[in-house]
C-alpha cells in the first residue's frame, strides 16, 4: 500500500468509533515533505485519553494496512504509540485527550477527520522560539567534558571508548550546525540533508573517520574540536553567552602535559 492508501485506510477505520473525536497528520504529512522514506505521524484525540481500549482499536486499523512486525505500546511515551508493517512502513500515533492539544498548532496538523472542530481552535502557528541559552552553554560544557576525556582514553588504551567520545563531538558538531541555520520544519534527524547548508556538509564530510588507535582518536578529536569550538565560541558571543573559558583553558593546559597536543584553534 502507498501511504495515502495507509492514510485512507487508518482514518476509516476508527473515523466512526465513538469517543474518537479527530485524527491528524502531523510531521512531514502535515507539512508536505514527506516523500516515500518518511513515516506517518498521527495524532489522534480520545475522550478519554491512550487507554487499552483505544491502544487495540488502534492496533486493529495499523492491521489493516499490513502484518505488524514491531508495536511499541507507550513504551517510550505514555500517549505514543510506534508500528513497523512488514514492509517496513512507519506509524506513530500520540493519542491524547482534547484538553492536551494546547500545545499543537494548525500549521503542524492536517486533519482528516474533526468531528468536534478542534482543529479552529488551535493557534495557526507556533510563536516564534527563542534560543535556548542554559542548553547551550550545557552543549558547550559537555564537548569540552568529553574532549578532556581524550588523556583518560589514551592513558589506559581505551581506544574503542574513544571512538564512541568522538561520535559524541560529531553530534554536538551537528547539533551546533542545526542551531545556526535555524531550519523551519526540523523534522528528525533522518532529515539532516534539508537542516544544513552545503558549506556545513562539506565541513562533516572533511571530518576523519574515527580509528580504534591512539594517533587516529586523537587525530579525530582534534578535527572536531577545531570544527565545533570556534563556531561555538562565535555563536556565544551572538547569544551572549558565558563562554566557560577556565574550563577549557584547564583541560587544554591537561592534554598538553598528558598528550603533548595543543589547541587546534585561535582562542583569542
Amino acid at each position: 500500500m502507498d501511504h495515502q492508501s495507509i492514510i485512507d485506510t487508518i482514518s476509516t477505520a476508527v473515523g466512526d468509533t465513538p469517543g474518537i473525536e479527530a485524527l491528524f497528520l502531523s510531521g512531514s504529512h502535515a507539512t508536505g515533505l514527506a516523500d516515500v522514506y518518511s513515516d506517518i505521524d498521527f495524532v489522534m484525540v480520545a475522550a478519554d485519553g491512550a487507554t487499552d481500549v483505544v491502544s487495540a482499536l488502534w492496533r486493529d486499523a495499523v492491521a489493516q494496512t499490513g502484518e505488524i512486525v514491531l508495536w511499541w505500546d507507550r513504551t517510550t511515551v505514555p500517549v505514543l504509540i510506534n508500528a513497523i508493517t512488514a514492509d517496513w512502513t512507519r506509524t506513530d500515533v500520540v493519542i491524547l485527550k482534547p484538553e492536551q492539544m494546547g500545545h499543537h498548532t494548525q500549521a503542524g496538523l492536517k486533519p482528516l477527520f474533526d468531528h468536534k472542530g478542534l482543529h479552529a481552535t488551535l493557534a495557526k502557528s507556533p510563536a516564534a522560539g527563542q534560543p535556548n541559552l542554559k542548553k547551550f552553554r550545557y552543549q558547550i560544557e559537555e564537548f569540552v567534558r568529553i574532549l578532556g576525556l581524550l588523556h583518560l582514553a589514551v592513558g589506559r588504551e581505551e581506544y574503542i571508548n574513544g571512538v564512541l567520545g568522538v561520535f559524541h563531538l560529531r553530534a554536538a558538531l551537528v547539533e551546533l550546525m542545526i542551531e545556526e541555520t535555524a531550519a523551519p520544519n526540523r523534522g528528525g534527524i533522518l532529515h539532516l540533508n534539508r537542516l544544513i547548508t552545503d558549506d556545513q556538509k562539506r565541513v562533516l564530510m572533511a571530518m576523519p573517520a574515527p580509528k580504534p588507535e591512539r594517533e587516529g582518536m586523537i587525530a579525530a578529536h582534534l578535527a572536531y574540536a577545531a570544527a565545533f569550538l570556534p563556531r561555538a565560541r562565535n555563536r556565544a558571543g551572538a547569544l551572549g553567552v558565558e563562554w566557560p573559558e577556565s574550563f577549557e583553558e584547564v583541560t587544554w593546559a591537561r592534554l598538553k602535559e598528558s598528550l603533548d597536543i595543543d589547541c587546534p584553534y585561535s582562542r583569542t
